[in-house]
């Protein structure tokens, strides 16, 4: 049926759940803050979990290599080096991206608003899905597309949406919040539709 059809994003605190990883995104957004001469906001970052007939919900996660739950490698679609190509030769420092049918996100209890549904259409919920392993895969936490903003999960999903032409239809951060990433997927999105178009 179609109404069992869907694409929910949920904005998460960063580092909900944990201690160091919210404090250190603190002291990130405060030299940002300090830089842009604004005062600081709350971060977040996207979740997504995709609903198509008949099938388990899927969840699209990005997650460090090493150390996931059971199974997530068979779930991951890409991946790339986190902080550099030289640190990326280990597993300890590389990122996947996970469709994952079944899976689990472990901070989606922390989202805040709840879940914001971005459609109804199997068609374009699938384009989202299908469009995954194509995401590019530079390194996290750097700006190698040269977008302006740095790579990381928040870029992949927001890569992903406008890919399908969903990114309009995403909410803004809760809380007057903002989410890091989110610019350099777009970005990377409507580059990739460029040389598309001039390839044709």
């Amino acid at each position: 049926m179609a109404d069992d059809a869907g694409l929910d994003l949920y904005w998460v605190p960063l580092g909900a759940g944990t201690r160091i990883v919210p404090a250190c995104g603190r002291m990130y957004e405060a030299v940002v803050a300090r830089r842009d001469r604004r005062t600081p906001k709350p971060l977040f970052h996207a979740a997504l979990v995709a609903r198509l007939p008949g099938a388990a919900p899927v969840t699209v996660e990005v997650a460090p290599e090493a150390g996931g739950p059971p199974g997530h490698r068979a779930s991951a679609v890409a991946g790339g080096a986190v902080g550099s190509r030289l640190l990326g030769r280990s597993r300890l420092f590389r990122y996947e991206v996970r469709r994952w049918p079944g899976g689990v996100i472990p901070d989606l209890g922390h989202a805040v608003g709840g879940a914001h549904t971005l459609t109804r259409d199997g068609a374009r919920t699938a384009i989202v899905l299908d469009a995954l392993p194509r995401v590019p895969t530079p390194v996290w936490g750097r700006d190698e597309l040269r977008t302006g903003d740095m790579w990381n999960s928040n870029s992949v999903v927001s890569w992903a949406l406008a890919s399908a032409g969903l990114a309009d239809e995403v909410p803004p951060p809760p809380q007057g919040g903002r989410a890091p990433g989110w610019d350099a997927g777009l970005a990377a999105a409507a580059r990739d539709r460029r040389q598309s178009s001039a390839a044709e």
